[in-house]
């Protein structure tokens, strides 16, 4: 990864080396990638030397990878892998680079085997032999399922304690695009459900932030592929899911077209070109790669959870700030346009003053809410 890293640099400095060379206007067309003669040389014989180091770390390091235990999972080590997934997950799983993560269902830090995902369960006694009602959790952009555990509070496990679900933690590589990973996520829910010992009386699936556009989109893939799990499926809850987009990625793609402006700056756009397919895809809350508006699920009751930084009501507050990632009415799932509003009533919706993105996961009246609408059918 850090040799990929140093070529691209390379390439960025030689671009710009290259234009400053060529003397355009502001505005003018930007000039070629390459320099030539002695210089260009210069930067093939770098770019070369940064290859043959690569390589020869490879193959140095080769045999000792089979000999060295594979690393114990620490909440450090979880972090930095899904940071690192949640910008170039990617590139990590296009150059097949052991830190992508792969997608997995898991029961109290463990993975699930979703051949037989009762064996792990009924090694814990406090669970019922063949629990009826699933919750899968799925978390956000550069997180992973231990952040579900936030100030000590947890709300799968809160309610695996006063309504009896039976807590799933989704993990998986949040720089992919949202549409491959949700289309993977209802592939693992067929495999799970279609393994299950008796048929669940109740599925709900919450998804935190970008966790929220993956559950909508395994739900349009597993629609389209006829998958049986759907038929258990009744409630999805959104908290602080950005449904039609996250000002935050769309600036960064404003700043990219303004950089593409003029040949000085446009080696730089390179650099943030460079962030995860899974980031792009917030700037819209894209959760199809085929179908620009996807409505919500047929059938599914849906929950929105919104947070406000702000103390009170205020337009600014609302609209640009938000919870501080997400608008208000992108987290409601509201719009301008009739066409792309989806369809949650005002009944299921919640807005909480005076916290932000990350507050969704801990406070206490954001799980009363959720407690509340799920003992409904429990």
């Amino acid at each position: 990864m850090v040799v990929d890293a140093a070529e691209a640099t390379t390439g960025v400095v030689e671009k710009m080396h290259r234009t400053i060379q060529a003397h355009p206007g502001p505005m003018g067309a930007p000039a070629p990638d390459r320099t030539r003669g002695i210089t260009g040389l210069v930067y093939r014989n770098i770019r070369t030397g940064i290859r043959l180091v690569g390589r020869a770390i490879d193959v140095s390091l080769a045999p000792l990878a089979v000999l060295l235990p594979e690393g114990k999972s620490s909440p450090a080590r979880d972090a930095y892998r899904s940071a690192v997934n949640g910008v170039c997950g990617d590139y990590l799983f296009r150059t097949g680079n052991p830190l992508a993560i792969d997608m997995s269902l898991r029961f109290r830090g463990r993975p699930v085997n979703l051949g037989d995902p009762m064996s792990m369960i009924e090694q814990h006694s406090d669970v019922a032999p063949a629990p009826r009602k699933l919750l899968v959790l799925v978390h956000g952009l550069c997180a992973n399922d231990r952040h579900w555990n936030r100030d000590g509070h947890d709300h799968g496990a809160a309610l695996a304690e006063e309504l009896g679900y039976l807590p799933l933690y989704l993990r998986y590589n949040s720089g992919m695009q949202i549409s491959s990973n949700g289309q993977a996520f209802a592939e693992l829910l067929e495999r799970m459900i279609s393994s299950w010992t008796l048929p669940p009386e109740q599925l709900v699936i919450m998804g935190h932030s970008m966790g929220g556009l993956v559950a909508r989109s395994a739900c349009h893939h597993g629609r389209a592929a006829g998958h049986a799990w759907l038929k258990h499926l009744g409630k999805l809850v959104f908290l602080g899911t950005p449904h039609h987009g996250a000002p935050l990625e769309r600036g960064g793609h404003g700043l990219e077209f303004l950089m593409d402006l003029s040949p000085y700056s446009m080696p730089l756009a390179r650099i943030s070109k460079a962030r995860s397919a899974g980031i792009t895809d917030l700037r819209q809350g894209t959760v199809s790669a085929a179908q620009h508006d996807v409505p919500l699920p047929s059938g599914v009751e849906c929950y929105a959870l919104a947070a406000v930084r702000a103390a009170e009501r205020t337009i600014l507050s609302e609209r640009l700030i938000g919870d501080g990632l997400v608008p208000l009415d992108s987290a409601l799932g509201q719009h301008r346009d009739t066409a792309r509003k989806l369809a949650i009533p005002e009944n299921r919706q919640w807005i909480g003053y005076g916290m932000g993105h990350g507050d969704l996961l801990s406070r206490a009246d954001v799980y009363a809410r959720i407690r509340g609408w799920l003992r409904q059918s429990a």
